[in-house]
């Protein structure tokens, strides 16, 4: 097991390479580490991201097979299965690190705050889901002075969402809160830029 603190470090190196261009030589996905990873697996961190198609986890982190447990959905927001995803690699693998990950100019977000100030009828069901669930963690950024300033108000309303899903996530599950508690779980939030390709962990 990799302890929570060492899993960052990787992660933030990782980070700094794909910056950089560099790529770890002991990450590369050959017939040796497909075949070492069929008896079973043991990613060090999990990783719960947005589906956006420029921010695949394991390219942004430099890592390669069985390193990370990815989960992705729109708007990196946190219902039931992602949970218990979470819930399950934490329990049945012992990875110890769990980074909510979500990017800079998020089209849920931005679909949030477009449906807040300009409401849209007949909105397919299953996006209004995604958009209730973003809800919450944007609507109060439209009552204050960001609501003038476009750009500010999706930087702050993105990293308002990166840390409401933190939260449900180590407070919204007993295995998870039990975890943080005496397990040595760690649940942090992270922006990646699409403009720069770094990745901001907001705490931890």
């Amino acid at each position: 097991m990799i302890p929570a603190p060492e899993a960052l470090a990787r992660l933030i190196d990782g980070n700094r390479r794909f910056v950089a261009g560099v790529r770890a030589h002991d990450t590369l996905s050959g017939p040796a580490r497909r075949n070492e990873l069929t008896t079973g697996q043991e990613p060090f961190a999990i990783i719960l991201g947005c589906s956006d198609s420029r921010v695949p986890a394991e390219i942004v982190f430099d890592q390669g097979l069985g390193d990370l447990f990815v989960v992705r959905v729109a708007g990196n927001i946190v219902a039931s299965s992602q949970v218990g995803s979470v819930e399950f690699a934490a329990a049945k693998f012992g990875t110890r690190l769990v980074v909510v990950l979500g990017h800079s100019q998020c089209g849920a977000v931005l679909s949030t705050l477009e449906q807040l100030q300009q409401p849209v009828a007949n909105q397919s069901r299953n996006l209004r889901s995604i958009v209730d669930r973003v809800r919450p963690s944007v609507e109060a950024l439209l009552a204050t002075e960001l609501r003038h300033d476009p750009d500010a108000l999706v930087q702050q309303a993105v990293r308002a969402n990166i840390r409401v899903s933190v939260s449900h996530l180590r407070h919204g599950s007993e295995i998870i809160e039990g975890l943080v508690q005496t397990g040595g779980l760690l649940v942090v939030g992270a922006e990646y830029s699409l403009e720069t390709g770094v990745v901001d962990f907001l705490e931890g």
